[in-house]
């Protein structure tokens, strides 16, 4: 149990969860938290979820601000699908590594050596890579998305290597793929699974289609090192339900740490270990209590997104919801 999650009994959290539910209703608000925030922030937001989700709820909401709590590409596809509303990031330094991976440049000179190629841009990805994108997809959607994409077509798959390199093994279709790549989802090593196998040799393993130890997994369980049928390639949002639906009385989860915390409240039956206790994202942790109070007390740090860069990518991401 890590400190935050100790302090949420405390008095300190209750008068500064107070603050924070008064302020959002004064400015009509709705505060979005993603799955690895820190658990003061899960607790307070009205909406947790992984970053489409969100945005989703985001175009729904009647609120007149939305406060994102999460990284800049979020709140920046916030702002994309609800264009009306005044979106706020508690933190604009809140990057992300992968989604700096690459730029708008790089990926025009990426599309100039491959006429007619067909763009998917996973959505952590900046406003302008999406205005530059034919398709977006989600870890829990791309296979569909590139199922769906004319056989005889030329697919640029971007920016994270490992979801790509999974959606090949899961279509039969061979992509060129940029070669970003999540720093936390990669610093997940084989070793690490072997390690958390040996301390709980009956759990099911839970692995992010992002980690680069998700072939060795599938290797793994294909000798039958893991156990066949106990070894699930997910998106964040498939492991909350995948945790809820399973019989498995211990689970290991090979993503970012910060999604324990939901895993743990909505599972109490349930052990849930890190597939590595390192495995945090410093961006996602750079939203705080103070920050998100300053936000909504100040309305600061407003997310803006040029129309015709706005007009575009909204195209990309609502030709992947059509689907």
């Amino acid at each position: 149990m890590g400190i935050l999650e100790i302090d949420l009994a405390a008095g300190a959290y209750a008068e500064w969860v107070s603050k924070v539910r008064a302020l959002a209703a004064r400015r009509n608000a709705v505060i979005l938290a993603h799955n690895y925030q820190e658990p003061w922030i899960l607790e307070a937001a009205d909406i947790v979820g992984d970053s489409l989700e969100l945005s989703r709820k985001a175009a729904q909401t009647d609120a007149e601000v939305i406060v994102f709590c999460g990284v800049h590409f979020m709140a920046e596809t916030a702002k994309i699908l609800a264009p009306d509303k005044t979106v706020l990031i508690p933190d604009p330094a809140a990057g992300c590594s992968l989604a700096a991976s690459i730029t708008a440049g790089q990926l025009r000179a990426w599309k100039a050596e491959h006429p007619g190629a067909v763009v998917v841009s996973y959505v952590n990805t900046s406003a302008e890579v999406k205005a530059e994108s034919d398709y977006c997809c989600t870890s829990a959607n791309a296979p569909r998305v590139v199922a769906s994409i004319d056989p005889g077509k030329e697919i640029l798959f971007l920016p994270d290597m490992f979801l790509g390199a999974h959606v090949e093994r899961v279509t039969g279709r061979k992509m060129n793929l940029w070669m970003g790549e999540c720093h936390v989802h990669a610093g997940i090593s084989p070793a690490d699974i072997e390690a958390r196998l040996g301390e709980h040799p009956e759990a099911d393993f839970y692995i992010h289609p992002e980690c680069g130890c998700a072939s060795h997994a599938l290797y793994l369980s294909s000798t039958g090192a893991l156990p066949a049928g106990r070894t699930h390639l997910l998106s964040t949002s498939g492991m909350q339900t995948g945790a809820a639906e399973s019989k498995a009385k211990e689970i290991i989860v090979a993503t970012e740490t910060g999604l324990l915390h939901s895993l743990r409240k909505k599972n109490p039956q349930k052990q849930f270990f890190a597939a590595n206790e390192d495995a945090v994202c410093r961006y996602m942790k750079m939203i705080t209590p103070d920050k998100l109070l300053a936000a909504l007390e100040n309305l600061q740090f407003e997310v803006r997104v040029p129309p015709d860069v706005s007009d575009r990518a909204r195209l990309a991401l609502e030709r992947m919801i059509r689907l």
